[in-house]
């Protein structure tokens, strides 16, 4: 007789509650059998059948993005967050997580039934093996749990099918795909076949110009944004507007990364996870030669509080003409604390920007101060345009001023109706 499939013992039963995430385990489908699974499964279904998973593939927070498509907020995350880290039965449930079951329950309606249940499950169950898939984990939920016959509970290996199997098979795998593919666009954008170049807008109308030009993403520049708004830039004073700007730009259709200084003074861990659930896809964080121990614990906070984030860690050697040496020492510290890409600001010396991309494991980012072909030769993988096109914006502006007091011609400028159209994206 053929061996019975460990995915086909049941799951282990949990108690029935009334509220908190006890009620949430005993009215899902994920830990639940019989009648009462194929119910509850049927529920999961139908609410992935109104989602398209093509809408899902979007930059920023996973949970967000899916939480929209739902048609509930995308600042769910963080009580969703609160739930996951207590939802598997093993683990003991937390008041802060009973609450944000709650909380949960009144977005979703108020009603505390089976539908609500299995649609707050299908966003906790997406959160940690969503993120795993985005992370490259192979496979993204290592293993289950079931039970058996003699009522001992066993790990079952999942590398085989990542995606389970049987009655409990993941319902939303082309939707977890999605997610994934979203996430990680901005990622793959540092891969191709010629450097990523990435113009930095600081306003709506710059942004959607830009995209309208064909530029496949676009960042911010912390210079143009706080000068625009009459603040001085490096001095951690433009985070709301920052912010502001970041809620705008996510209208745009191609991934959106945003300059935060040196972070702003704020909690890394908690401005990651605002920008990734506003949909911010990177962030490009300076450590202006201070100290990199500090700017590493600044740079890992970014990625733990949003894992899926591409974090840039700009080394300010070359641009602030101090301590070139450390370079290298100061790049391979914020590789270590998780950041994806290394920006060097102001090095333009050939020979050291390959023996730079040489030693890096992470995508070396550069300001556009060679000609495009020269770097991607060299192996640079991004180049930015920094705050050149604000100044240039500045330039301009008053050229042309000067142009219509002097009676001299103006050259040419976007038509009234091209620039109205961009806010319609």
């Amino acid at each position: 007789m053929a061996a019975m499939d460990p995915l086909e013992l049941p799951v282990p039963a949990v108690p029935d509650a009334a509220s908190g995430v006890a009620w949430l385990r005993a009215h899902v489908a994920r830990f639940s059998e019989g009648e009462a699974h194929e119910r509850r499964r049927a529920l999961v279904l139908r609410e992935l059948s109104t989602i398209d998973p093509a809408a899902l593939a979007k930059p920023g927070d996973h949970v967000a993005a899916l939480a929209e498509a739902m048609g509930l907020p995308r600042s769910v995350t963080s009580d969703v967050a609160l739930v996951a880290a207590c939802y598997q039965p093993h683990v003991p449930a937390t008041p802060a997580a009973d609450a944000a079951v709650a909380r949960l329950v009144a977005t979703c309606g108020g009603a505390w039934d089976e539908t609500t249940a299995n649609r707050i499950g299908l966003l906790v169950q997406a959160r940690d093996a969503t993120a795993a898939l985005i992370r490259g984990d192979t496979p993204p939920v290592p293993r289950t749990r079931r039970v058996a016959p003699d009522g001992s509970l066993v790990e079952v290996d999942l590398a085989a099918r990542p995606f389970g199997a049987g009655r409990h098979a993941c319902p939303g795998r082309a939707h977890a795909l999605a997610l994934a593919e979203g996430a990680t666009a901005f990622h793959r954008l540092h891969h191709g076949d010629r450097p990523l170049l990435l113009p930095n807008a600081w306003d709506f109308a710059s942004a959607a110009a830009l995209v309208e030009a064909g530029f496949p993403a676009v960042g911010t520049t912390s210079l143009g944004v706080a000068v625009a708004h009459g603040l001085p830039d490096g001095e951690g004073v433009a985070l709301a507007e920052t912010l502001a700007l970041a809620r705008l730009l996510v209208r745009l259709p191609v991934p959106v990364t945003v300059d935060v200084e040196s972070g702003f003074g704020a909690d890394p861990r908690e401005l990651a996870a605002r920008l990734a659930e506003i949909g911010v896809a990177g962030v490009n964080v300076e450590d202006a030669l201070g100290d990199p121990a500090e700017h590493a614990r600044v740079v890992r906070g970014f990625k733990e509080g949003a894992p899926g984030l591409f974090v840039n860690a700009r080394v300010d050697t070359y641009w602030l003409n101090a301590d070139q040496p450390s370079t290298l020492d100061r790049a391979l510290r914020y590789v270590d604390a998780g950041a994806d890409g290394i920006f060097v600001p102001g090095l333009r010396e050939p020979s050291a920007i390959e023996a730079l991309v040489a030693a890096l494991p992470v995508p070396l980012n550069v300001l556009a101060q060679l000609d495009l072909d020269t770097l991607a030769e060299l192996g640079v993988r991004r180049v930015s345009t920094g705050s050149t096109l604000f100044r240039a914006a500045l330039g301009t502006a008053v050229a042309t001023a000067l142009a219509v007091r002097d009676g001299e011609p103006v050259g040419e400028v976007p038509d009234y109706r091209e620039v109205q159209a961009l806010v319609r994206v």
